[in-house]
């Protein structure tokens, strides 16, 4: 009966614990997103972003094979790897806790003693031989190592979801660089008939002015209007060879040795439809990473109150002693001690069984307690702005694809209209109405159309991948069960 008492006692001690109940921080969220009108289901032709890569919902082979190589060969993400394993390794260290510690003694060692001492021993040399295991163990009655393990485990989840937020940031830039290079190409194809075109006005307006139909102004503008044409191309062909050498460091190889073959089409456009907003504090990795933070430092201020009371420890040791080799292993040679050590959090009185408790710290634990709770509160400010960012994201994506749309469609409907004007050109300046200038010129303005629309493409593209990333790309918290569960 004692006993059944005695482990109830120890039971009830061991539940205790000082970390304040967890709750998520309060914010205020809105029940749909500003720029989207009241919420709707998403439509069959939108795509949903389910776990796993996104960015195979453009349809692009190119893309698909450098978005597996960044996965594979960035040395950001292989760094957020390593923090991760890091913060893994870092758990097993704080659950170790809950197993004692077992070390093992040996000692032997031989000594000349004094003979002209009081009760001198009979012989001047003494041999003395120790094999012995000691156990050492502490009781977690206020909480302190569960406390600890539940911060270690927040600190690798949000390690986790820093290592998912990682790859999101950089499969976004990724696809956000790529298409930048494809719009690269089709402009500079644009740009290079633009060079042709002046190349063309100029030698009319020259002969022109040979035949004093116009002035030498006409072929200074003619000129100036190649030149700036010339210097727009090799504007173009510099963005487009840096934006080939980010894609390379990107995906871990040097810029001197990776190469994309041009190519003109643009890739298509994805419709997202975006969550209701509650959804996106469960689908954005970096939320989760403020949020497990906040979960972290709640449970480190259960560490740091328990440091007003005593550790409990439970030290035992077994083994053998003796003088002589032949009789360490004896029945009689057998030692052990077995008792509780109780201690400060703070002091180290070694394994003698006693009761100590600090008196006067110097407020030391008081501004360690002080100190957990500054930190909790930054913790929860940093995820209340985190919320925040990510709503203002969302919502920046959206105004940014509605009001992209309708300029890409104002783009194309104008690139139309020239492309008719030049061909009713054509057709008049067969039939002897109008000179081949009249023609150029009507050229320069449907490539300048042409330019406008792949410009306003490439835009539209580009907040439709940032619009993915706002809404957390293909991650979804199931990814942390493993690490939940280890």
């Amino acid at each position: 009966m004692r006993y059944r008492f005695f482990i109830i006692i120890c039971m009830l001690l061991c539940s205790c614990s000082f970390a304040p109940t967890y709750h998520r921080p309060m914010m205020t969220i809105a029940s749909h997103y500003k720029e989207e009108g009241p919420w709707q289901k998403a439509q069959p032709n939108h795509a949903s972003l389910d776990k796993g890569p996104w960015w195979k919902m453009y349809d692009d082979p190119i893309l698909n094979r450098l978005e597996q190589e960044l996965l594979l060969c960035n040395q950001d993400i292989k760094a957020a790897i390593a923090r991760f394993d890091q913060a893994r390794a870092l758990l097993i260290v704080a659950k170790s806790y809950y197993i004692p510690r077992i070390d093992g003694v040996a000692n032997a060692t031989r000594q000349k003693v004094s003979t002209t001492v009081a009760n001198a021993l009979p012989s001047r040399y003494v041999t003395d031989l120790i094999a012995a295991v000691n156990l050492n163990y502490e009781l977690d009655v206020w909480g302190k190592i569960r406390n600890s393990v539940a911060a270690a485990k927040s600190d690798a989840l949000a390690s986790s979801a820093d290592l998912a937020m990682m790859n999101l940031s950089l499969q976004a830039e990724l696809a956000i660089i790529y298409f930048s290079l494809r719009g690269a190409d089709k402009s500079q194809i644009i740009l290079n008939q633009t060079v042709d075109a002046y190349k063309k006005a100029l030698y009319l307006t020259k002969k022109r002015h040979e035949g004093g139909a116009v002035t030498i102004m006409d072929v200074d503008e003619a000129i100036n209007q190649l030149e700036v044409a010339k210097a727009l191309a090799a504007d173009m062909r510099l963005q487009r060879a840096q934006y080939e050498h980010a894609i390379a460091v990107l995906i871990g190889k040097p810029a001197t040795s990776f190469n994309l073959k041009k190519k003109a089409g643009q890739g298509k456009i994805v419709a997202v439809s975006a969550n209701i907003p509650s959804i996106l504090l469960e689908r954005r990795p970096d939320i989760a990473e403020a949020e497990y933070k906040v979960q972290s430092a709640n449970s480190h201020i259960g560490v740091t109150r328990a440091a007003y009371f005593p550790d409990f420890n439970i030290a035992t040791a077994i083994g053998y002693q003796s003088h002589a080799f032949n009789k360490l292993f004896e029945p009689k040679s057998l030692i052990w001690s077995l008792g509780p050590t109780v201690a400060s959090a703070l002091l180290n009185t070694g394994s003698k069984p006693e009761v100590t408790q600090t008196l006067i710290d110097g407020w030391r634990i008081s501004g360690l307690n002080q100190q957990s709770w500054a930190i909790y509160n930054e913790t929860v400010a940093i995820y209340r702005q985190t919320v925040l960012n990510a709503f203002r994201e969302v919502e920046d994506s959206l105004i940014a694809i509605k009001e992209l749309n309708q300029e890409y469609h104002s783009q194309t409907r104008a690139r139309y209209a020239a492309e008719d004007a030049l061909r009713h050109a054509f057709y008049r300046y067969k039939g002897g109405l109008i000179t081949y200038l009249d023609v150029v010129v009507l050229q320069k303005i449907a490539l300048q159309a042409e330019l406008d629309e792949t410009n306003t493409y490439t835009r539209y593209q580009i907040a439709s991948i940032k619009l993915i990333k706002a809404l957390g790309g293909g991650w979804s918290q199931d990814a942390l069960n493993k690490c939940k569960n280890s």
